[in-house]
């Protein structure tokens, strides 16, 4: 995770490699989560909650769209949907300003599920959090904001590219 550059007089210096340490730190993030769901029995795969999650965050999803999220063909889209509409976690219904068009909305249930996977994985974030001294949590407050809003500004440009 080092990486060599020169520095103004022209020395050699090692540095971190800041990209790989992100990438790094993620990894970690990713297992606490995923073991803070995974201790526990869901009703639902990975794939299932993520598509609760997304369903969650944008109302106006229709499986055209949520396939596109997914990275899947609509077909798998819609069969991951009836799966969760058999269990009561999703239910479609017609857009009121488009009868063709059929939305996808989680149920209270789906909702409930969710809030607990949060408070599990907040809560077992805090215990990693606990471990580091108040001004690492500090320092890592302040970068994981400036980092987020660096990402939107990235995501902004992007999809003006993509709509050009």
């Amino acid at each position: 995770m080092r990486y060599q550059r020169d520095n103004p007089r022209g020395h050699r210096v090692e540095r971190p490699d800041l990209a790989a340490a992100i990438d790094a730190a993620a990894e970690a993030l990713v297992g606490v989560l995923d073991s803070a769901v995974s201790r526990h029995r869901l009703v639902v795969s990975p794939t299932q909650l993520r598509v609760l999650a997304l369903l969650s965050a944008r109302p106006e999803l229709n499986v055209n769209r949520l396939a596109e999220l997914l990275d899947v063909v609509p077909s798998s889209a819609s069969r991951l949907c009836d799966r969760l509409e058999a269990i009561g976690l999703v239910r479609r219904t017609a857009d009121a300003r488009d009868r063709r068009e059929v939305r996808l909305i989680p149920t209270a249930a789906a909702e409930a599920l969710l809030g607990e996977v949060r408070s599990r994985r907040h809560e077992a974030v805090r215990a990693v959090l606990e471990r580091m001294p108040a001004r690492g949590q500090q320092d890592l407050l302040r970068a994981l904001v400036a980092f987020g809003q660096a990402a939107l500004v990235v995501e902004s440009a992007n999809a003006k590219a993509r709509s050009a």
